[in-house]
């Protein structure tokens, strides 16, 4: 993982919905050039890992900061600079989106909301909708008219055409046909690559965070319970949730078998 300055920092993170804890204690140090898995089944906790990381979502205890800024309780003159270094893509890719804008509006407002932030985008609105293979034609389509998968494409286009220095996926491309999924998130990792933006992609797809992530952190229990590459992590299993996921996963993909 990159070894310049720390950027997204979560410490001692705790979250729940009234029964037992979502998270426990989570640690977690996203740096400009990482790019990171959250490895995980279903309901462990890594949606809501990422909304806090985020700023959506305040934790119980503990704290998220952007080079020292708390994300969730920024104070309203830092807000701008925050939104525009740090995007999140939820999984139904609405989220802060107009439904009744254009899809041509929608990428316009992230190079705007850049450029106020102080950041140099460009304004290429074909540039930013190729990287999610999505043709020219689109750009008068009205967002609410899209499929969950062109939703999905259409806001992952809108958080990186603002050139964040990070960038948080959760479950990015569960509604893109699976013929498309590997090229697109070819064209993300090339694209987080060239710009150092920081990547941390919540998934159980393992095929996706091994095109998408260098390192893979796995989350169980409320705490991550095991990290490395994610081949290593899946050939080597040390955790009874790791070897469950190990199991479902063909030997092809390089997990050994655990029985």
């Amino acid at each position: 993982m990159s070894s310049t300055r720390a950027v997204l920092e979560a410490t001692d993170v705790w979250a729940g919905y009234g029964g037992p804890p979502v998270l426990a204690g989570v640690d977690l140090t996203l740096r400009p050039g990482d790019a990171v898995g959250l490895l995980g089944r279903s309901g462990v906790g890594k949606s809501t890992l990422v909304e806090i990381l985020g700023g959506g979502m305040r934790p119980a205890q503990g704290q998220v900061t952007l080079d020292g800024i708390p994300v969730g309780k920024t104070p309203m003159r830092r807000r701008k600079e925050v939104k525009a270094r740090l995007r999140t893509v939820h999984q139904n890719g609405l989220a802060g989106i107009d439904v009744q804008r254009t899809v041509e509006q929608t990428v316009q407002d992230a190079f705007t909301e850049a450029r106020k932030a102080g950041r140099t985008t460009s304004n290429d609105v074909e540039a930013a909708l190729a990287v999610v293979g999505m043709p020219i034609r689109f750009v008068t389509r009205r967002v609410g008219t899209l499929s969950g998968g062109e939703r999905q494409r259409v806001a992952i286009a809108r958080a990186l055409a603002a050139r964040p220095d990070l960038l948080l996926l959760d479950e990015p491309l569960t509604a893109v046909d699976p013929a498309m999924r590997e090229e697109i998130a070819g064209d993300i990792r090339d694209l987080v690559r060239a710009d150092g933006i920081g990547l941390l992609v919540a998934s159980h797809d393992v095929r996706l965070l091994d095109r998408l992530t260098s390192h893979v952190l796995v989350l169980a229990e409320g705490a991550i319970v095991e990290s490395g590459p994610l081949r290593d992590v899946l050939r080597d299993p040390q955790h009874p949730e790791t070897r469950a996921l190990a199991e479902a996963v063909p030997e092809a993909f390089g997990a050994r078998p655990t029985r």
